[in-house]
């Protein structure tokens, strides 16, 4: 078991009780998975890029990413159903964990000028999203092979039925809200 799936059972587990009332530690919610992905809107003009960021995708999170595809034809972007556009990685179990504490711990504080994460991220279910610029705050991705700086969505899926519970599990987490 990773180190920050211990840390959940044995810190966060008992503080999220007392502090949101639950007479039952299974009440607690939790993570269920996380998200990410990426819309290559330059893969239209040459699908040599899904490649190149499909590795990069595989490094930050340890699992080969699925490719996304349009589901409608658009004219004026010469867009045609059926293409591919981007790419998608959904993370649960031991691996989310590992992705969380890489990213809580050394990526998020590597980005410029970081002043916390948008508390206002949440989606009225207890689901977090927020968007990353650049690709290269992840210590697996090397700074001279990078031909282009890539931004991706990342979305955490919670148990919580509300977002103040959501937002209670990812702050005791370690997620640095402003």
């Amino acid at each position: 078991m990773s180190s920050f799936y211990q840390k959940y059972k044995e810190e966060v587990i008992p503080k999220l009780v007392t502090a949101l009332g639950y007479k039952n530690p299974m009440l607690v919610p939790k993570v269920e998975k996380i998200i990410l992905s990426s819309c290559l809107a330059e893969a239209l003009q040459n699908v040599k890029i899904l490649d190149v960021a499909s590795q990069e995708l595989a490094l930050i999170t340890g699992q080969k990413p699925a490719v996304t595809r349009a589901k409608k034809s658009i004219a004026t972007f010469k867009l045609r159903e059926g293409m591919p556009l981007g790419l998608k990685v959904t993370l649960r179990g031991q691996k989310m964990y590992e992705f969380m504490n890489r990213l809580f711990n050394v990526a998020i504080p590597r980005i410029r000028d970081f002043r916390g994460l948008d508390p206002k991220g949440f989606d009225g279910r207890g689901n977090y999203n927020f968007g990353i610029t650049e690709q290269i705050i992840f210590q697996e991705i090397e700074f001279d092979k990078v031909d282009k700086l890539r931004g991706m969505n990342i979305t955490f899926v919670t148990t919580a039925k509300t977002d103040d519970e959501a937002r209670a599990l990812l702050r005791e987490l370690g997620m640095p809200f402003r």
